[in-house]
Formats: structure tokens, sequence, C-alpha cells
């Protein structure tokens, strides 16, 4: 079978642009007949463990910002309802600014990447950059910058995506396939006002690992034992015996490489409980898994983690892949330079689906209460090389490229999108806040 080539493949993306002229991306404006996004969220609550519900509201309640963080599904409803390009990549899914970062790669060098895939499917590329953007607006606002600097932040984002696939479409596939956004090469392109930010992150990514974690997670007890140290709500014991978590993890070993699996097997399964993370993730099973290699010097955290079906199925179809923890982690592996070396899935107690990684390894995410103008942008910066990265290997580099061209059209389309729907995420959070001061909804912030 013939390939197409780069200049056939960019040809599609023109002929794309034809069809849906970059501009079409500029306008948001809800349907009629738009869902109420409470409902959708209440619909969601169903398959969530009913006591961890209100920590999750709690928690979406606290700002605009964090209502779009654990708000996927209602902006997954509204990005179906708007014209498509049709041109399919690996979708993070959930690519708002908190879900990039730093992390260590097999060779123990910090990257920078998306690291959150509970949403991923196959989906229009420009799903996840109005995603971005939006929440890059949304961030901005938070910190009370000007407008004009949070519409520069997303121009920002979206032209350095723009560029770097550019770069991908000329590229072999071999090296795309390559090609990664490391510590070093960051620190050396972004804006010198960022930098003592970003190395700040990077400083305290290099420090965050099992061993750092030991002492705040978990406690010696009147047996001589180390134990996971409860805090409910969000971190509990459950009535799981250790067996059974024990025949997860047996199961989960089977999806390893072989030398991986041999790295788990000389460890022991010391303590589980559930451990509550995230925003959206908030009511799904999360549990972190204390194992030591012996002699108590040598601890080993993983969570395994809850895999339910990504919000865009509904709309976009059913992923041709069963398991959801199995689709989670073959989307990672899609769209990351480096994935956890072990990364698995499995399935759990009472048929879930799963997925399993290490808890803590170097990782270093945005604090955006802390950031100013010019740390956002260089956010943005990262987030949309790691996005246009990650597009590059999963789809085609060329035809994407072909359908932004060379000029800010698509740039500044994206903008005045990401400010429309700030607006909407806006609105809906004051709904959302509204129905909790009237009883329709509960909400605890877990402290």
């Amino acid at each position: 079978m013939t390939r197409p080539s780069p200049a056939e493949r960019r040809h599609i993306g023109e002929k794309a642009r034809a069809d849906l002229p970059l501009e079409a991306h500029a306008s948001w404006k809800p349907a009629s007949d738009r869902p109420d996004p409470i409902a959708l969220l209440e619909g969601q609550a169903a398959s969530r463990i009913p006591s961890l519900v209100p920590v999750r509201y709690g928690r979406m309640a606290v700002s605009p910002f964090t209502f779009l963080r654990g708000a996927a599904l209602p902006m997954a409803a509204d990005l179906a309802t708007t014209s498509s390009t049709g041109i399919e990549v690996q979708l993070c899914g959930d690519a708002h600014l908190s879900n990039f970062g730093l992390f260590a790669s097999p060779e123990r060098d910090l990257v920078f990447d998306i690291n959150d895939f509970d949403e991923t499917v196959r989906g229009p590329f420009e799903y996840d950059i109005k995603r971005l953007a939006a929440s890059l607006i949304v961030a901005g606002r938070s910190r009370g910058f000007t407008a004009h600097d949070n519409s520069h932040t997303v121009h920002v984002a979206v032209r350095t995506y723009r560029e770097r696939m550019a770069e991908y479409a000329g590229m072999r596939a071999i090296d795309v396939f390559y090609a990664r956004v490391d510590a070093e090469g960051i620190l050396a392109y972004v804006d010198k006002r960022a930098r003592p930010f970003l190395q700040s992150t990077v400083k305290a990514a290099s420090h965050h690992d099992a061993l750092h974690e030991l002492p705040k997670l978990t406690a010696i007890g009147p047996d001589g034992q180390r134990r996971i140290v409860d805090r409910p709500p969000v971190i509990r014991h459950i009535d799981v015996t250790l067996p059974v978590e024990q025949a997860t993890l047996d199961s989960y070993l089977e999806t390893l490489q072989e030398d991986r699996r041999l790295l788990i097997q000389r460890y022991h399964l010391v303590d589980a409980a559930l451990k509550v993370v995230g925003v959206g993730s908030v009511g799904l099973g999360a549990y972190a898994c204390l194992l030591d290699g012996g002699g108590g010097d040598d601890p080993l955290f993983l969570q395994v983690k809850q895999a339910e079906p990504s919000v865009y199925e509904r709309f976009l179809g059913p992923s041709p892949i069963a398991e959801h923890g199995q689709r989670v982690v073959i989307g990672q592996r899609c769209l990351q330079a480096q994935s956890d070396v072990l990364l698995g899935w499995t399935k759990g107690w009472h048929g879930r689906d799963l997925y399993v990684r290490q808890l803590q390894d170097q990782k270093g995410g945005a604090v955006v209460e802390a950031m100013t103008v010019a740390d956002l942008q260089a956010w943005a910066t990262l987030c949309g090389w790691a996005l246009a990265r990650g597009h590059a290997r999963s789809g085609p580099p060329a035809t994407i490229a072909g359908y932004l061209g060379s000029g800010t059209e698509f740039d500044h389309a994206i903008g005045d999108f990401a400010v429309a729907y700030a607006d909407q995420t806006e609105r809906d959070h004051a709904a959302f806040t509204a129905a909790i001061r009237s009883g329709r909804i509960k909400a605890d912030t877990g402290v």
C-alpha cells in the first residue's frame, strides 16, 4: 500500500481549510438546547463513590478555573456542537494547562509533557487546542491579569503549536517519534523573566520521588510496620483485603515488558488506601499502594486508578478499546515522548477497569496561584509545544500544518473562542455555586 507523500498530506489539510475556514473557530455561542452542565455533572456522579462526590463539587466550586478543570464533560458536549476539521489525532481529551508538567524520563532526565489521559480518545485535533486556550484565559483572569495579556497568552500557545507542527511536518516520522521537550531545552528556550519560576519547578520536581513521599504518606505503627496514614476523606483505608489488592497487581504485571515485570516482582505489597486526587477525577477509585523492596529503605508507591469511558465517547462514538484502563495507557503511550516505565492496566475488584503508574516520580506541575504574566505565558508556550509533539506523533503533522497555514489567523480565531468560552465558564461556575447554595447539590472542601 502506497502512503501519501508529505505534499499530498499537506494538500489534504489545505482542502480541509477551504471547507472549514480558520476564522470559523473563533465563534462560541451556546445552542438553545444546550445540556445543563450541572445535570451532566450529576449524571457522572452515578458511577462515583457517593461519599466523595461532595468533595469533587467542593473542589470545583473554588473558582471558575477549578470548575473548568472538573467540567471536561460539559466542554466536550459544547465542542461536539462546533464545526470540525475532521483531522484526527489521539486527543489528550482534557488538555487544560494543569494537565501538563514535568516528570522523569526512564533515563532520569526531566521532560515536559501532557500528564493526564483519563479522557484520551481519537478525535479532531482542535478540541485539545480549544480546551487548552480556554483554560489559559480562565487562569489568567483568576490571577487578575489584563484582557490583553490573557489574549496574548493564548496567541503564544497557539503560535507555538502551529510553528512546532510545521517543523514536525518537515521531519522524518522516526525523528518526530524521538522528539521531546526536556528541561534543559525548556530553560534555554523560554523568556528569561520566566526562568526563575521554571527553575524552581524543575528543582521541586527533582525531589518528588518515593523517598520524599514516604514520611508524608506513611508512619510506623505500633506493630513496627509502616502503613499509609488515614486522613479522611481524602486518604482512607477501604474494606478490600491485601490478597485482593495483590491479585489486582498480579494481573497488571502481564501488561508490562519483561524487564519491568522483573523489577516489580522484587517488591512486595505492604499497604493500600483510597487516595483522592485532582478535581475531575474525584469520586473515581484511586488507590495508593505502598510496596517495599526490603529493608524499609526501598519504597515504591503505585497509583491504581479507575478508568471510565472518555467523556468524548458519547459524542465521537465508543473507543475500539473495550477496557478503559488499556485505552488510557495506549493513549498515553501514543502522546507522550517518555511514559512511566511502570505504566500498565488491569481489571480490579467488582470488574472495574484500572490503570497503574508510579504515584510520584519527579513530578512538577503548574502552580497557577503563584504565576506572573511571564510565567503563565512561558507555561503556555511549553503546553503548545508538548501538545504539538503529541499530536504529530499520533496524527498527520503535514495535514495539520497544511490546515493551519503560516499566518496568524488560527491563533487569533482560537483566542476569540477562548475569551467567549471563558465567559461561558464563568456563567456556568456561577450557576454551579448557586446550585450549592440552594441545596441542589452538596459540596465539601474535603479539608
